[in-house]
């Protein structure tokens, strides 16, 4: 029986380090936005497209950092669609267009029957822009774009022959709940996904995020727009995904040089937030079932391994069982190491990295959530129900 534990300690660290690899090569197809030059004045034109409800503390900032961007102010317009706000957010855009011309609010009708809010002010704001305009970039409110970011993106877009391309923001943390779920939330989405296969150009799926989609008005026509995705809850994946099934080049590029956001401000709209796309980031609700129960168990495996192993080598001292004791502890430190890495990559103190059991279980707890919401057929996101 005292080998039972170094079979354990030796599973629970070949485990580890398939994660830690696959980590490793996962971090590596995600290629990083570097910062360009602004171009000429023969640049193309391009539409700025935000959808935003109810983002009055965040609007100014946002439409503050695409006025500085570094592109030719007549090719560059900048669209705010107002999505029924019940804030100031469209007096704020009103009384900033005042002073830049190329700023221009639009007010949202009534949300029509079968479509969520974001994609019906996308749909309305790509229908708004002037004819000819050659790019849309669809940005949402909470996001700070650096002044170099359009011009960067742009440039990638074209010399890579891109159709759409997604930028990954840096995620600014502020909360205690936004730092103990959102890097394991992220990190588990990264486990999961298989990277190579999203990113590669003749695949049929794909990876994007809605906070930054840069996208060829041809193409965005072509494919039928966010009226084609209109129920879609994940719309940003949607759109991304018939884009790439159409023919049409889709990357996703690590914009954090160039590109920050804050995504919730505390569990008040972190927890809604991450319910209402758990299941659709996930691959279904059995997917997601099963990822909650794995992350869950190998988060815990970490202290529990090492106190196991401890456990057997008290009760038997002998040198099978010092051997499952340190490999278990060289195992859980590699998953520790692992973790506070992550918190300095997130900007946050490294304790947090100390949590990660917490935080995994937190993501399962959501995800659970997100399951019950979508076999009730209802998820609810800023004041509306989608059934």
């Amino acid at each position: 029986m005292h080998w039972v534990a170094l079979a354990c300690s030796s599973a629970w660290l070949v485990v580890v380090a398939a994660l830690i690899l696959r980590a490793a090569r996962q971090r590596g197809l995600l290629p990083r936005l570097a910062p360009r030059a602004g171009p000429g004045e023969d640049a193309p034109s391009i539409a700025l497209i935000v959808p935003a409800r109810d983002e009055a503390t965040n609007i100014g900032p946002c439409i503050r950092s695409l006025l500085a961007q570094d592109f030719p102010a007549d090719r560059c317009a900048i669209l705010v669609v107002d999505d029924q706000s019940t804030d100031a957010t469209a007096e704020i855009v009103a009384d900033m267009s005042e002073a830049h011309p190329r700023l221009r609010l639009l007010r949202s009708p009534p949300l029509p029957r079968g479509w969520t809010g974001k994609s019906h002010a996308c749909w309305l704001g790509a229908r708004s822009v002037a004819p000819g305009t050659e790019w849309l970039c669809f940005i949402d409110a909470d996001m700070r774009a650096a002044p170099p970011l359009l011009a960067s993106a742009l440039r990638a877009a074209q010399h890579e022959t891109l159709d759409l391309l997604s930028l990954a923001p840096r995620q600014v943390l502020g909360s205690f709940a936004e730092r103990l779920v959102i890097p394991c939330g992220l990190m588990l989405l990264a486990f999961l996904q298989d990277l190579g296969a999203l990113q590669a150009r003749d695949g049929r799926d794909v990876t994007a995020t809605g906070q930054f989609m840069l996208m060829r008005a041809a193409v965005y026509a072509a494919i039928g727009g966010h009226a084609a995705i209109r129920a879609a809850i994940c719309e940003d994946l949607e759109l991304a995904r018939r884009c790439k099934r159409s023919g049409h080049a889709v990357l996703l590029k690590d914009g954090q040089d160039l590109l920050s956001g804050r995504m919730y401000a505390g569990w008040r709209t972190l927890w809604p937030g991450f319910a209402k796309n758990a299941v659709d980031m996930l691959g279904g609700p059995r997917a997601t079932a099963a990822a909650a129960l794995t992350s869950v168990v190998l988060a815990w495996a970490a202290p529990a391994m090492p106190a196991l192993a401890a456990c057997a080598y008290r009760q038997t001292p002998d040198a099978a069982n010092l051997l499952a004791l340190t490999i278990a502890l060289l195992a859980s430190a590699a998953v520790l190491a692992l973790h506070v890495t992550a918190a300095r990559h997130f900007r946050i103190p490294p304790w947090y990295g100390l949590l990660f059991p917490l935080g995994y279980t937190a993501c399962a707890l959501i995800a659970a959530d997100s399951i019950r919401r979508r076999r009730q057929a209802r998820v609810a996101w800023k004041g509306r129900v989608y059934s």
